[in-house]
């Protein structure tokens, strides 16, 4: 054997039941593996057997050749997990032949089998109270990886990256059965941010004397969001699309402009938001803040069964509603009055697929009908236009394509710390009640408890998890009556519950002071979340006059969907939109939207529906769409037909008219056709 190995660099010897493993190596290289056996003589302990194992096979060879191989190695290590009686009795043999052996750390994988790694605390991974390589550290993570389920490259890659800024394996293992580890579970740290804006003075306000005299008493300066705004021109009429963080005030914008020109008899507030839920809670809010000043009517989506979004009161000062229930309005013919003051909040829902072309379209026909009523109308001079979002990605377009000054202000009022941890459904539920607990247990330095928002993505799972946390916690959701939302608003605002669990179809109107944000999901419905909806409703964790800090827990389920139809799953989902930037707000149009919001505009303007198509954010193809609703009989030259008027009245597809007028011609009952219609835009 000595003239087939020649010069050995290393000869490493590794415990093995009662034998020892030898491996021997040169230039980095393992020349072979073999099995050695020490036995007590009257010399000490001497090799008795030694076998060089080939395949599954060993090959006898006499035991002077280890002790050959030995004084030719360059080094001889003994592996640190050979046990202590193992380490004495490889040395006392070892010196028997005046050969000296060093003991170093080595990865137990590794020198399980038969492999010398040495590994230093610098690069070794603790795996328990042993110590592991790299390689053997990234094969032992695929393996628990493999009994979670299919964690997709975003997440491993999060994992691994943590394993080896902590160095330890069972901290991963720890954090995938769900145990919160807060140096392991923090992904960042969104810093507070103040921009540097000069305060603008309330008494210096221009305002009618019950708005100035309302604000006044209520504060001596303005935020500095509304301060930019006054800056440029809000007071004197400008279009604005204001953009700031959640809890930066720029709600108030729109209300201080909206009241000031009521009361200074400009016209009427039309304040806008996308869902029923928020319409309600902001028509209790003006009623609240401003029923002493102005009177107020709320106008939401119309059943496609009755209209009863027909119930409103339009001559009112406010007319709180939904975009669909103003739409309605005016596919209809309503007489809206004078228009002063039009809020559109949310505005960047103009990006969503099913509710974007929408929007886009309502705020071309209302800026139509206002700017034709003001030619009509001596001492009527049109609507101001004031557009609300936290979250934009491309806001001077967005701007632009409104015809609007940009208000953008960019201030974090606290930091949030975000977090990301692993677990399955039933997992989630034991971690949300460990951190509502934790939250609510502790208080801020403005004396405050901490209370949570846990988003998910049904009504039913809003239930089910309020159930089951142990501290006072309560669902919020568009199916709860109005008392009871008040209700639950009411004991979160005065610290009652720990916790609401609220569906993330209502992120961007809920007003809870929380501290905490937990996701118990990552989807709307059966659609994931867009960046922009994600940062809205992170965005609710902290408010500056109750909290310290803002904290958020992104809770995935690796290999989760929610619907077949969904792209992606949650664990990948997750890490896009922790890293992912905001999107631009673009309307896109399909041959659907395009022929619906065509139809509705040759509803409203007749022979002007292509100025009104060509003054929308997105691009229609007005041509196309004309052909279509020739092709369809909705429209006879630029006029509806009676078909075509109750297609735009009932905010119908094509083919959902077409179904219906097949249904009708059938003698099917109107109820069963329009049913699954009706269920499918319940929050309209």
């Amino acid at each position: 054997m000595s003239q087939q190995v020649g010069e050995v660099e290393t000869l490493f010897c590794h415990e093995a039941g009662d034998d020892y493993l030898v491996v021997v190596e040169r230039d980095g290289e393992r020349l072979f593996r073999a099995k050695l056996g020490l036995s007590e003589t009257d010399a000490g302990p001497r090799p008795t057997k030694f076998r060089v194992k080939r395949g599954s096979s060993e090959e006898p060879r006499q035991p002077d050749e280890f002790v050959e191989l030995a004084r030719r190695a360059g080094r001889i290590r003994i592996s640190e997990q050979t046990s202590r009686n193992g380490r004495r009795e490889l040395r006392e043999m070892l010196d028997g032949y005046q050969l000296e052996a060093k003991v170093v750390r080595t990865c137990r994988y590794c020198a399980s089998a038969g492999r010398y790694s040495p590994v230093t605390t610098e690069t070794a991974i603790r795996d328990d109270d042993d110590w592991i390589c790299a390689d053997c550290a990234r094969r032992e993570l695929e393996r628990q990886l493999s009994y979670t389920g299919s964690v997709t490259g975003a997440a491993r890659e999060r994992l691994e990256e943590l394993m080896f800024e902590v160095g330890d394996l069972g901290r991963i293992v720890n954090l995938l059965k769900g145990r919160l580890d807060p140096e392991l579970t923090r992904f960042d740290t969104i810093s507070a941010t103040t921009d540097e804006v000069d305060p603008v003075r309330v008494d210096t306000l221009d305002l009618h004397p019950s708005v100035q005299k309302l604000l006044e008493d209520r504060f001596d300066t303005l935020l500095p969001v509304q301060s930019l705004s006054v800056g440029h021109g809000l007071l004197e009429g400008a279009d604005q699309l204001v953009v700031s963080a959640t809890a930066t005030g720029k709600t108030l914008v729109g209300e201080m402009a909206g009241i000031d020109r009521v009361l200074e008899g400009k016209g009427t507030l039309l304040f806008l938001v996308p869902l029923v839920a928020l319409a309600n809670q902001k028509y209790e809010d003006f009623r609240e803040e401003y029923g002493h000043l102005v009177d107020v009517s709320i106008r939401v989506g119309a059943s496609r069964i009755t209209d009863s979004g027909g119930r409103f009161d339009p001559n009112a000062d406010v007319i709180v509603g939904t975009y669909e229930g103003i739409d309605h309005a005016l596919r209809t013919g309503k007489e809206m009055g004078d228009i002063g003051t039009v809020v559109i909040d949310e505005v960047h829902t103009l990006k969503e697929p099913e509710r974007g072309h929408r929007l886009d379209g309502l705020i071309s026909r209302l800026k139509y009908v206002t700017e034709r009523r003001a030619d009509e109308r001596t001492g009527y001079d049109g609507a101001q236009w004031i557009y609300l979002s936290a979250t934009v990605g491309n806001p001077e377009r967005l701007a632009r394509g409104l015809e609007a000054t940009l208000i953008e202000f960019e201030e974090r009022p606290v930091p949030i710390e975000r977090h990301v941890t692993f677990a399955d459904g039933e997992e989630k539920v034991r971690i949300a009640n460990r951190l509502v607990r934790r939250e609510f247990d502790s208080k801020s330095s403005k004396g405050y408890r901490g209370q949570t928002i846990v988003f998910t993505n049904s009504r039913r799972r809003c239930h089910e998890v309020a159930r089951r946390l142990e501290y006072d916690a309560a669902a919020y959701h568009a199916g709860l009556d109005y008392g009871r939302r008040k209700t639950v608003e009411r004991k979160f605002a005065d610290q009652e519950l720990a916790a609401v669990v609220t569906t993330a179809a209502l992120a961007a109107g809920v007003d809870f002071p929380a501290s905490q944000v937990i996701f118990d999901s990552l989807a709307m419905g059966i659609e994931w979340l867009s960046v922009q909806e994600f940062h809205q409703m992170l965005g609710r964790a902290g408010r500056p006059d109750y909290h310290d800090q803002g904290t958020v827990y992104v809770l995935v389920e690796p290999d989760c969907v929610y619907h077949s139809s969904m792209e992606g799953t949650e664990d990948e989902v997750a890490f896009s939109l922790l890293k992912g930037e905001m999107e631009p707000v673009v309307t896109r149009y399909d041959e659907d939207g395009a022929v619906e919001e065509t139809l509705a505009n040759v509803v409203v303007g007749g022979r002007d529906a292509k100025r009104l198509n060509d003054r929308m954010i997105g691009d229609v193809p007005t041509k196309h769409a004309v052909g279509k609703l020739l092709q369809y009989e909705f429209i006879d030259g630029l006029e509806p037909t009676p078909l075509g008027r109750v297609v735009t009245e009932h905010f119908l597809t094509p083919g959902e008219a077409f179904a219906l007028v097949d249904g009708i011609r059938k003698d099917a009952h109107p109820y069963d056709l329009v049913a699954d219609i009706e269920f499918r835009d319940e929050e309209l």
